[in-house]
C-alpha cells in the first residue's frame, strides 16, 4: 500500500460535498485504517515545515494529557494541505477523557472544533470550514453504543451512533416500541437530535429531539455534565438549538413510543397528465386534518412518461399508518377520495421495516441493513445543494403551475422537492418548549434537493442557482417575517457568522437565527452567552454570546 505524497486523496475525507461523505473517501484511509498507517500519517505531521507549527504543539498537548499517549497513533489523523480547509487533525475519540483532552488542547492553543457524529451537514460544517482558520475535527464514530431498556420504554445512545443502529437495536428486542426520529437511517443520531429530527412518527409523538429525557456533555470548560448538573436552559437549548453551540453531547437518553407490531405503508404516483396538479392542492388542506396516527408526504420530480417517453412531472404520495390496511382504506375514502388509494398501493410491514421502505423504495430488505452507515438513497448523491421552506396558506393551482416549467430545466435533472404534511401533535407543542419553533399553523414543510454527478462538479454553480432560483420563486408562496428553515437542512445562503472576531456577531447571526429558531433565537444567544461566553463552540452558524 502507497501513500500519496501530496496527501490528495486523504483531502476526500473532509473536501466531499455529501450525505454518505464515506463514500468518495478512498478505502487505503477510511476510519478503520490499520495502525501502521496511522503511525505513518503522524510521523509525517511530525517532519513538515514551520507553516504546520500548530498541528505539532496541539499533538504534543495531547500527548501530555491523554491518559495513554501510545493511544494517540491509533485516535487522531493529521493533514499537511494549507492550501485547502482540511482539519489540522481528526480525533477519533474511544473515552470521554479524549475528548476533554482535545477541547483542553484547543483551547489551549487557540484551533476551533468541529464535531462529527455522522457527517450528514448539508453544508459540510462537521467537517469543513469556509474559513481559513486552524482546526480539528472530533468524529464520534468509535462512540456508538446503544443500551435498550423495552422495560421502561428507554434507551441510551452515544451520539456517534446512527439512526439507523438506534432502530435496529429497538427492533431486534421488541417489535411494539419504535423512536419518532427521521428515514434517513446513516444519519448521526447527535446531529439530528441536536436540530429536532423529524420522521413518519412526529405527527403522532413530535420530534426525536422533544423524546430526549437526559444527556451527557462535555462543555467548552471539559465538563462532564447531565441533565441535574447543566441546568434547565442548557438541557433546553442542546434539544434543538443546533449543533455546535454549546457542547459535545458524548450520550443521550431518550424516551420510545408505542407502535403496533405491523403499520401501513402505501404509495401512490400521478403526473400530470393523471391530474397530479389538483390533487396537489387540495392535499394540502387535508393532510393536516389526517388523524396523527397517519404521516402523509409528496415527493415531486420530473419523470419520462410511460405513455409517450416525454418529460413530465410526477407527484408520488407516500404514507404510513399506524395501523392495517383494513383500516386504512376506508379512512382514506372519507378523507381524500380523490386520491383513489386502494389495497393494492399498500403493504403491511413492522415499524423498523417501513423505515427502510421509506427510505430506499425497496421491499423486504433485511433489517441489519439498518446498520449500513454509508447506504445510499435518493437523497444522498455525491453533490447536492438543498433548502427548506414552511407553509401556512395552500398555494393556488396556478402557483404550481408557474414552477413546474422550473423541473424541466438541465440542472433538474435530479431534483426532487419534498412536501410532509405537519399538524397533529406539532399543533399541540408550543413553539416555546423546545428551541424548534415550526408548530402549529405549518400546512406543510417543504425541502428542495438539486444533485449532480462529481463530473458534472466544475459546473456546480449553474446547479446552486438553480435552486436559487426555485427558491426565490417560491417565495410569496410560503411562510413570511421571517421565511423560516429548519437548522438540520443547513443553508449557509440565509447568512453566516464572520469570523474577523472571537466575539462573533449577535446582529450578523439573527438574521439566520429567526429563519431557523423564530423568537427562541433570543433565549438561545442567552443560553450561549451563560455556558460559553468565550465563544469556543463556534461555526458560520453557531449561536453568538452576547458581550
Amino acid at each position: 500500500m502507497t501513500l500519496p505524497t501530496n496527501l490528495s486523496i486523504i483531502n476526500n475525507v473532509i473536501a466531499c460535498n455529501t450525505f454518505q461523505c464515506s463514500h468518495n473517501i478512498h478505502p487505503e484511509i477510511k476510519l478503520n485504517m490499520f495502525p501502521f498507517l496511522l503511525l505513518i500519517l503522524l510521523s509525517l505531521s511530525w517532519r513538515i515545515s514551520a507553516s504546520a507549527q500548530p498541528a505539532e504543539e496541539f499533538l504534543r498537548c495531547l500527548s501530555l494529557h491523554f491518559h495513554n499517549s501510545s493511544s494517540i497513533a491509533k485516535l487522531v489523523y493529521t493533514f499537511t494541505t494549507p492550501s485547502t480547509p482540511t482539519p489540522l487533525a481528526i480525533v477519533t475519540p474511544f473515552h470521554a477523557s479524549h475528548i476533554q483532552a482535545t477541547v483542553y488542547c484547543c483551547r489551549k492553543h487557540g484551533l476551533q472544533v468541529r464535531t462529527r457524529s455522522g457527517g450528514h451537514d448539508f453544508e459540510g460544517l462537521s467537517y469543513t470550514t469556509a474559513y481559513k482558520v486552524p482546526f480539528v475535527v472530533i468524529d464520534l464514530v468509535n462512540l456508538r453504543s446503544v443500551q435498550v431498556n423495552v422495560e421502561k420504554a428507554t434507551a441510551w445512545v452515544e451520539s456517534g451512533a446512527t439512526v439507523g443502529e438506534l432502530y435496529y437495536e429497538i427492533a431486534r428486542k421488541t417489535r411494539t416500541l419504535a423512536f419518532p426520529a427521521g428515514i434517513g437511517h446513516t444519519v448521526g443520531i447527535g446531529g439530528q437530535l441536536s436540530g429536532g429530527g423529524y420522521g413518519v412518527l412526529f405527527r403522532k409523538y413530535g420530534l426525536a429531539s422533544d423524546n430526549v429525557i437526559d444527556a451527557r456533555l462535555i462543555d467548552a470548560y471539559g465538563r462532564i455534565l447531565d441533565k441535574k448538573s447543566m441546568g434547565e436552559d442548557l438541557f433546553w437549548a442542546i434539544r434543538g438549538g443546533g449543533g455546535g453551540s454549546f457542547g459535545i453531547v458524548l450520550a443521550w437518553k431518550v424516551k420510545l413510543v408505542p407502535v403496533p407490531a405491523n403499520v401501513t405503508a402505501c404509495t401512490v404516483s400521478k403526473t400530470l397528465e393523471q391530474n397530479a396538479t389538483k390533487l396537489v392542492h387540495q392535499w394540502q388542506s387535508i393532510a393536516r386534518k389526517f388523524p396523527k396516527e397517519i404521516h402523509s408526504s409528496i415527493a415531486i420530480a420530473r419523470v419520462n412518461s410511460s405513455e409517450d417517453g416525454k418529460m413530465t412531472i410526477q407527484a408520488s404520495y407516500g404514507s404510513v399508518f399506524l395501523g392495517s390496511i383494513d383500516e386504512l382504506i376506508p379512512l382514506m375514502e372519507e378523507k381524500f377520495p380523490e386520491l383513489g388509494l386502494v389495497k393494492e398501493d399498500c403493504l403491511e410491514m413492522s415499524w423498523a421495516e417501513s423505515i427502510l421502505y421509506g427510505a430506499l423504495s425497496i421491499i423486504g430488505l433485511p433489517l441489519e441493513t439498518l446498520l449500513n452507515r454509508t447506504q445510499k438513497s435518493a437523497l444522498s448523491q455525491t453533490f447536492f445543494k438543498a433548502k427548506s421552506d414552511f407553509v401556512k396558506q395552500p398555494i393556488s393551482e396556478s402557483g404550481f403551475e408557474g414552477l413546474w416549467p422550473k423541473f424541466y430545466e438541465d440542472e433538474a435533472k435530479s431534483a426532487v422537492m419534498v412536501l410532509v404534511a405537519y399538524g397533529g401533535k406539532m399543533d399541540e407543542i408550543p413553539e416555546t418548549e423546545y428551541p424548534y419553533p415550526h408548530r402549529a399553523g405549518n400546512l406543510y414543510s417543504i425541502l428542495y434537493v438539486v444533485n449532480w454527478e462529481e463530473e458534472e462538479n466544475k459546473n456546480s454553480e449553474k446547479f446552486m442557482n438553480w435552486m436559487r432560483r426555485v427558491y426565490s420563486y417560491m417565495t410569496p408562496y410560503v411562510s413570511k417575517s421571517p421565511r423560516e428553515a429548519y437548522v438540520n437542512y443547513r443553508d449557509l445562503d440565509i447568512g453566516t457568522n464572520k469570523f474577523n472576531h472571537d466575539k462573533g456577531s449577535y446582529t450578523e447571526a439573527k438574521v439566520w437565527g429567526l429563519k431557523y429558531f423564530k423568537n427562541n433565537f433570543d433565549k438561545l444567544v442567552y443560553v450561549k452567552t451563560k455556558v460559553d461566553p468565550q465563544n469556543f463552540f463556534k461555526h458560520e452558524q453557531s449561536i453568538p454570546p452576547l458581550f
